[in-house]
């Protein structure tokens, strides 16, 4: 066998097999997905309690401006359909009172909790970009996965009056 051929051999069996490993690293998430966090405020929120509602689970931070802009529209959507609830994950290392302080300026009508950096949520695939918004249909089924801004137009096209 030549040297050319002994080299490319296991060159081309790494390239059959690597395709198998990156699908493994990027396996698709539950199409269920489980989510239990303590807000800050101390309360418990798990997303199987709320089946019969639509949830929004909205990933975030004090310095996207997108996000900011969006947090009225979301806690306006929510306390207008009383069969929708919404959790903010504040996607950031920032101190606790960093991200308090920040929602005094910036108040909304659902909880908020923290996700570390390197803690995200198991059944959720890490934001690849900032706001990152999964909506929960009633049976806990996601309905949508939204990258950008969230609008009320995105909202309605989703949940509509639902």
């Amino acid at each position: 066998m030549s040297p050319l051929r002994l080299l490319c051999t296991p060159v081309a069996l790494l390239c059959m097999l690597l395709p198998v490993a990156v699908t493994a690293a990027t396996a698709a998430k539950p199409t269920h997905p489980q989510l239990r966090v303590t807000t800050l405020d101390g309360q418990n929120f798990d997303l199987a309690a709320q089946r019969g509602h639509w949830v929004i689970v909205n990933y975030w931070a004090t310095w996207c401006a997108p996000c900011i802009k969006e947090m009225p529209d979301i806690s306006h959507f929510v306390a207008s359909h009383k069969n929708v609830r919404a959790i903010g994950l504040a996607y950031q290392d920032n101190d606790v009172a960093e991200i308090k302080a920040f929602l005094l300026k910036h108040p909304v009508d659902y909880p908020i909790a923290q996700i570390g950096l390197d803690h995200p949520p198991a059944d959720f695939e890490e934001p690849r970009g900032l706001p990152t918004t999964w909506i929960i249909d009633p049976a806990g089924k996601v309905a949508a996965h939204i990258v950008g801004p969230l609008t009320p137009a995105k909202l309605d096209a989703v949940i509509g009056g639902k």
